[in-house]
């Protein structure tokens, strides 16, 4: 997935609110004294991101793992407008024959953004592998059977041998319910009974991608229409086994997100002037840099302000924001040289991109500027608590996935790692600050 080369372009939806915040750097730094000192300070987003949100398995609820006829299973998920959820399963009774949504996977959300509810099964389709020469469906079916190499095919009515097949969704019934705050429930039920088409459903595979300016970053999780089988879809096209595949998507689900400009403060004398942990946000331009990355507002206001000596934001060259790793390529950075002196604190603040009121910022009453080498350690992960949350890079109302955030008020605290909504890398994985 050329990722990279779509995110350069960022300058659609997501960016809008991360674009109009300032590009200057606003400072009232004093003259140089014999008491002061130069200082760099570098900010780096150094995530190892992924493309997937979020991903997982399913089975029958009986006493065997299949789905028979006349069986649901469910996959509760969370996602944003313009994600979608996609899954396979095997068609039990056949040679690698597999049910899947066509690509990317079901519309969970109208273009309005309303969800979706009620039966979706048109949007599952039946598909070949093309692993294995097809014989007549149904329990008699000889396993594994004669191999071939092929690309994954639509069964739209009639195999390659001339087998017959009910469309998709006679066999299956797929029914979307919102459960509220971004989050789905999807009941797969096998519907074959008494058909010519009967068969069990095996074991599963499900995931949704991150959705990043209208583009979703793996339109094509588990399989990719007209291209041969990968990643272990084999397993459950040929024997309803799903490891494979789940350990692939498991390993390509995780976090994405960037980080908004950097809001960089110098002071003295007083405390972090930013925030207070178990304090109600207050006012002043912090629930902007929360909710829409925007550090403007806090930044105007806190600048002259007795005890502040200097406030800078700093957007990361071209993209503005600070993009995370992808695909190997280095992160968004962005540094400034400072001038500190005796007493002062540094303290900086930046939005978790995908998220509805997230904000990375130094902890307490900020670090001495004097120190040298890397304090990401001093960096902790804050709920503004000006607005709901929902899956970080899955909600529909997060401002950066074109959203409008539905207000709260609680205080500001830490968030729990691992949270309900997932278990985020160490801060210092995603965030990078040095002093040199």
């Amino acid at each position: 997935m050329k990722i990279l080369g779509k995110l350069k372009t960022w300058s659609f939806v997501l960016l809008i609110p991360i674009l109009a915040a300032a590009c200057k750097k606003d400072n009232d730094d004093s003259a140089t004294t014999d008491d002061n000192q130069q200082t760099t300070i570098t900010v780096e987003n150094v995530l190892k991101s992924q493309p997937l949100v979020e991903s997982g398995t399913f089975q029958g609820t009986g006493t065997l793992a299949v789905i028979l006829p006349g069986q649901s299973t469910t996959i509760t998920f969370s996602a944003a407008k313009g994600e979608a959820l996609t899954f396979a399963t095997m068609y039990g009774w056949s040679n690698d024959l597999f049910f899947a949504p066509s690509s990317p996977g079901i519309q969970v959300y109208d273009d309005k953004g309303t969800p979706i509810e009620g039966d979706v099964s048109s949007q599952i389709k039946l598909w070949d592998n093309g692993t294995r020469v097809n014989q007549v469906p149904g329990a008699g079916v000889n396993h594994p059977g004669t191999a071939e190499l092929k690309n994954i095919t639509e069964v739209n009515g009639t195999d390659a041998q001339g087998n017959t097949y009910l469309a998709a969704a006679k066999l299956v019934k797929a029914t979307l319910k919102y459960d509220g705050n971004s989050v789905f429930t999807l009941t797969i039920q096998n519907t074959s009974g008494g058909t010519p088409n009967e068969t069990p459903l095996s074991p599963g595979v499900w995931a949704v991608s991150y959705i990043v300016g209208g583009t979703l970053l793996a339109p094509n999780p588990l399989y990719t229409s007209g291209q041969p089988t990968a990643n272990g879809l084999t397993g459950i096209a040929e024997a309803g086994d799903n490891t494979l595949l789940s350990t692939y998507a498991k390993s390509i689900t995780g976090i994405f997100t960037p980080l908004s400009p950097i809001l960089v403060v110098v002071y003295n004398g007083i405390d972090n002037p930013i925030y207070k942990d178990g304090e109600l946000d207050r006012a002043q331009g912090l629930k902007l840099l929360a909710q829409q990355g925007n550090a403007d507002t806090l930044a105007s206001f806190l600048k002259g302000k007795p005890g502040i000596k200097a406030v800078y934001v700093l957007p990361a060259p071209t993209t503005r924001v600070l993009l995370p790793v992808i695909n190997g390529q280095q992160g968004g950075q962005v540094s400034q040289q400072l001038t500190v002196g005796k007493g002062d604190r540094l303290a900086i603040a930046t939005m978790y991109g995908f998220s509805n009121d997230w904000f990375f910022s130094s902890a307490d009453n900020g670090v001495d500027p004097f120190q040298k080498g890397d304090i990401s350690t001093s960096i902790k992960l804050f709920d503004n608590g000006t607005a709901t949350n929902q899956f970080p890079g899955a909600g529909i109302t997060q401002f950066n996935l074109a959203g409008t955030p539905l207000k709260e008020s609680q205080v500001i605290a830490p968030v729990p790692n691992p949270n309900k909504f997932t278990t985020l890398p160490e801060i210092s994985g995603i965030i990078k600050v040095t002093l040199k």
